[in-house]
């Protein structure tokens, strides 16, 4: 069943019947397989209650201000260069000296798609971090890249720009006199109207059936939002569903606007 309303999609969200489709429960221990197995998102019951509250537990330590200002930081650093900043930021404050092995191991982390290169990259995280730490490592690696690199796009159009700007040439970078408050208003935006995960999963254990909920549609829900399909970034923070709702929300919020926020002012 695909749901594409928001209220639809809250209901699911808030229902405890509907649960994340299950992953193998074979894998070999230190495998791509296994991490998935024991981590929270994939979780169910008691188990995904104490593996989601020892992520919140390592998350309470970071300050989202300082992984913002070492995100800014590291992209002014690299002149721009800004691929694998959020995850060497995140890593660090997490006690990971060494993310190279970060892409490899989330390439699969979603999908379950199955790699030797996934599996030893898996090994080489664990070798440094608790399973926690590379827990959050995965989970941010994809979204917080792809809700920046969605978030450039927007910020190079005119509906993203201030008014008084004038408009640059395509090729050029953003409008640097953007301020803080505008980057967040762009973030914001660029959650409701192009989140970087299109979808999300559940099984409903009433009838075995799968549930896809389209967080596009959702939010863009005519019922909910003034003008959907139109980006709007002043329009504020809005009801959208990109970090979950109900009873499996995404935990660190927070931290994930901060490191992109951090990013996106050290390129604007």
């Amino acid at each position: 069943m695909l749901i594409t309303r928001h209220a639809e999609a809250r209901t699911v969200l808030d229902d405890p019947r509907y649960v994340p489709p299950p992953v193998s429960q074979d894998g070999r221990e230190g495998t791509l397989a296994w991490l998935r197995a024991h981590v929270s998102r994939f979780s169910t019951g008691d188990s995904h209650a104490l593996r989601r509250r020892a992520v919140v537990e390592r998350l309470a330590a970071l300050d989202p201000a300082e992984l913002r200002s070492a995100a800014r930081a590291m992209t002014l650093e690299r002149g721009g260069a800004w691929r694998g900043v959020p995850t060497q930021v995140l890593g660090a404050a997490l006690g990971v000296k060494d993310t190279a092995a970060v892409p490899a191991a989330a390439s699969g982390y979603l999908s379950g798609e199955e790699s030797p290169e996934a599996d030893a990259a898996v090994a080489t995280l664990l070798d440094q971090a608790d399973l926690p730490a590379v827990t959050l490592l995965l989970q941010a690696y994809a979204a917080t890249e792809g809700l920046i690199e969605n978030a450039l796009r927007h910020a190079s159009c005119d509906a993203a720009r201030p008014a008084a700007q004038p408009s640059p040439p395509s090729s050029a970078a953003p409008h640097s006199t953007w301020t803080s408050v505008d980057v967040e208003a762009l973030l914001h935006e660029t959650l409701r109207h192009d989140p970087p995960l299109k979808a999300s999963r559940r099984l409903d254990t009433r009838t075995g059936g799968e549930v896809t909920i389209d967080l596009v549609a959702a939010n863009r829900d005519p019922g909910v939002f003034t003008d959907p399909d139109r980006f709007d970034p002043t329009r504020g923070p809005a009801p959208h569903l990109t970090f979950g709702h109900g009873l499996r929300p995404c935990p660190a919020p927070g931290h994930a606007l901060a490191l992109a926020a951090g990013v996106l002012e050290g390129l604007l």
